[in-house]
């Protein structure tokens, strides 16, 4: 099992600003290299299906936008 990965509930939606809320239940060992986080906007409702990475780690997505 690789370093365990934080994913926040909610990120900002690229295309419009908006709150993108996860989708995705996080899964029982929690989420690692390679699991695929979805998120969908409550604004322009677009979905981001998003790879995470080891480097995502210590990446705070609370704070871009």
């Amino acid at each position: 099992m690789g370093p365990v990965i934080r994913v926040d509930p909610i990120i900002v939606c690229v295309d419009c600003g908006g709150r993108a809320h996860l989708l995705s239940y996080e899964p029982h060992e929690g989420w690692e290299d390679g699991d695929v986080a979805a998120y969908r906007c409550e604004d322009c409702l677009d979905r981001w299906d998003i790879v995470l990475e080891d480097d995502d780690a210590d990446v705070d997505w609370s704070e871009r936008g």
